[in-house]
Formats: structure tokens, C-alpha cells, sequence
């Protein structure tokens, strides 16, 4: 991507972050997304809560949760928390279906955990993003360690081709202590089919299908938001 694309993409998950946060209201508990875009909406949040804004922040991932309480955003651990608002985070890939893709970052499980628990559920996101078939993004899973060789010949069944996934040289760990394996589909027709598929794997934590979990996406492109939604 050049720098002018870069600053331009930036630009545009700034824009549509701050969108998003404008439906947040007081005391509500707001999940609180990974990855560059959720970043623009978590500082935005903080400075309305330095304005006297109140809410209570969950966090997607150990990273999020850093930042958040950093930026003084009061925070409420995942695992007691029994409904969340509002929750505002990023995609890799998205259809006007409002099927999506996540995981990019690794955070995938804690994600749809957080959109599971939200009544509102808004996606943010650049145009880059925005395809007609889910799949040139590779599908990220989350993988138990003692499961990982059982769990490949599943999803090989599946016609999937599956790496591993590193960083710096180094199998990549994810926040719970599991592996992640990006899975090429190839272009995916049912996204809802492909998921009750990978359901059924043992061994599987969670993938980066992410079905009938939006609410809204908001899409800036341009110096305009667009908005797709099934209201």
C-alpha cells in the first residue's frame, strides 16, 4: 500500500470510528474492539470520558485492555460481564451481507465473545475492506495446542489449506495460549454453511467467520460514511 493509500485508509477508520462512538451513551458497558481501527474509537471514547462521559469499557484482548486503562477508561473483566451495550470494533473483510472476517490481529475468540454479548454490534471500517465474497482474506482459527494435527486434517477435509500462523520468527501465541491458523477457502458462497462446518471441529476454539453478529457497519470512503445495516 503507498503512503498516500495508508494515510487515506487511516483517515477513513478515523472518520468511521468516530461515527460509531457518537451511538454510545451514558452508563452504557461498551466492548471495546482490537486492531487500528478500534484504537481510534477507544481514544475517542477516552476523551469523552475525561468530559464526564460514563461508561464501563470490555475489552476484546490483553492489548485493548492496556490501552483503555492507559486512556483512564474504567474497565470490566470479559468473563464477569453479562451483556454489553454497545460494542464497536474493526473487520479484515466484509459483505453487504454483514458477514465478516476477523482475526487479523489474533484477538478472534475474545472478539466474538464480546459481539455475542452486545445488543448493539457496529462494525467500523475503511473501504479496503468491503468485497463481494468473503475469502481473499485467509480465514483466521484459533486452535488448541493438543488438538493443532487433528484440527489441520479437519479443516483439509474442508478444502481448506492451512498455515500456521508466526511472528518474529515464532509460533504466533494468542491471548489464551492457543495456536492460530489462517485458512485459505478460497472465496467462500456460504459463509453461514462454512461456519456450522468448523463448529463441529473439536479442538477448534473459535474462527474468523463472523455470521449474524453485526448490527451495523459503518464505511468511509472518500470523505463519506455509508452505512449498511439490516434495520
Amino acid at each position: 500500500m503507498s503512503v498516500n493509500k495508508q494515510n487515506q485508509s487511516e483517515i477513513e477508520k478515523e472518520a468511521a470510528a468516530k461515527t460509531a462512538v457518537s451511538f454510545v451513551r451514558d452508563n452504557d458497558i461498551v466492548g471495546l474492539g482490537t486492531g487500528s481501527t478500534a484504537k481510534f474509537a477507544i481514544e475517542e471514547l477516552a476523551k469523552l470520558v475525561n468530559n464526564g462521559l460514563k461508561i464501563i469499557g470490555v475489552a476484546s484482548s490483553i492489548k485493548t485492555e492496556e490501552l483503555a486503562v492507559s486512556l483512564g477508561i474504567p474497565m470490566q473483566e470479559l468473563g464477569k460481564t453479562s451483556h454489553i451495550d454497545i460494542s464497536i470494533d474493526g473487520a479484515d473483510e466484509f459483505s453487504e451481507t454483514l458477514d465478516l472476517i476477523k482475526g487479523g490481529g489474533g484477538a478472534l475468540f475474545r472478539e466474538k465473545i464480546v459481539a455475542s454479548l452486545s445488543k448493539n454490534r457496529i462494525i467500523v471500517t475503511d473501504s479496503s475492506k468491503k468485497v463481494e465474497k468473503l475469502g481473499a482474506f485467509k480465514v483466521p482459527i484459533e486452535v488448541i495446542p493438543t488438538a493443532y494435527q487433528y484440527v489441520v486434517n479437519e479443516l483439509e477435509k474442508l478444502n481448506g489449506i492451512v498455515n500456521l500462523r508466526y511472528k518474529e520468527g515464532k509460533i504466533f501465541i494468542s491471548d489464551n495460549n492457543n495456536y492460530i491458523v489462517d485458512v485459505d477457502f478460497g472465496l467462500i458462497d456460504k459463509p453461514q454453511k462454512l461456519s456450522e462446518s468448523l463448529n463441529q471441529i473439536d479442538g477448534l476454539l473459535a474462527h474468523g467467520l463472523f455470521v449474524s453478529l453485526t448490527s451495523k457497519i459503518i464505511m468511509a470512503k472518500d470523505g463519506q460514511l455509508f452505512t449498511f445495516s439490516k434495520d
